[in-house]
């Protein structure tokens, strides 16, 4: 490969890197939070590798008095240099990194995913007696299927996601996409919603209801749907890739 483009792509994608990393939010589409460390610091020195790069070319041009060192070896130049053609398509998802980013995981995703299962609770601590009481989709779930104390029975709850539309009955989903390590692993919590209107596809809510009654409580039969006594929209979270509890909506 010749020194031009591999300087060219070491610049491109450790400027992409930091576009994405240091002063956006967009890694989040890609990774986990925690990993935002390590991406700044690989673009960072893919940087400065780019940058040794050129340094070193020049001085190369300065000790020889010629072009670029491959050109003068092969005395050729662009076709004799021996440069791979599949080198040329790294430029495009290198260029796409720095210019534009993917859309993020939401709706579309989610709707061809089945619900993957929770981890199982070892043991359940007593409900607050907070009302409407917040919990992550996940804990809603574990509590329907795993939780023999029937706990969450009459209880109203106030769960947070974004929107599938379509099923039967008019029903929806409030979903929430997780990711552990990277996108490639992410992995859908869902719970259908009962409702007099559906919003829009990808719409972030919060749900205020209760458990609608279904198969046997604390069993797989359970079905993970609510009964919703309110829908109000809400801002999508910076970090939209967890589960976590986000603030209750202001009045």
């Amino acid at each position: 490969m010749r020194r031009a483009l591999r300087m060219t792509l070491l610049l491109l994608v450790g400027a992409g890197l930091l576009r994405v990393a240091l002063f956006t939010d967009l890694y989040l589409r890609y990774v986990k939070q925690g990993m935002r460390p390590l991406l700044i610091a690989s673009g960072a020195l893919l940087v400065l590798l780019a940058a040794a790069e050129a340094v070193s070319g020049a001085r190369r041009r300065e000790d020889d008095g010629h072009g670029d060192d491959e050109e003068q070896e092969h005395g050729h130049g662009h076709h004799a240099s021996g440069t791979p053609r599949a080198a040329w398509l790294l430029l495009p998802p290198a260029l796409s990194l720095l210019l534009w980013a993917p859309p993020a995981l939401g709706a579309y995703t989610a709707a061809r995913q089945p619900a993957q299962p929770v981890t199982r609770a070892s043991d359940f601590d007593p409900l607050p007696a907070t009302s409407p009481l917040p919990l992550t989709l996940s804990d809603f779930t574990r509590r329907v299927r795993q939780d023999d104390t029937h706990a969450i029975r009459g209880r109203v709850v106030r769960l947070t996601g974004f929107v599938t539309p379509g099923g039967r009955d008019g029903d929806w989903s409030l979903n929430r996409i997780i990711i552990s390590c990277c996108a490639a692993d992410a992995r859908t919590v869902k719970v259908r919603v009962r409702s007099p209107h559906t919003p829009a596809a990808d719409t972030w809510v919060t749900v205020t209801g209760t458990w609608r009654p279904g198969g046997t409580l604390g069993t797989a039969s359970a079905p993970v749907a609510l009964e919703a006594r309110s829908v109000r929209k809400v801002a999508k979270p910076v970090n939209a890739y967890t589960d976590a509890l986000l603030p209750a909506p202001s009045e």
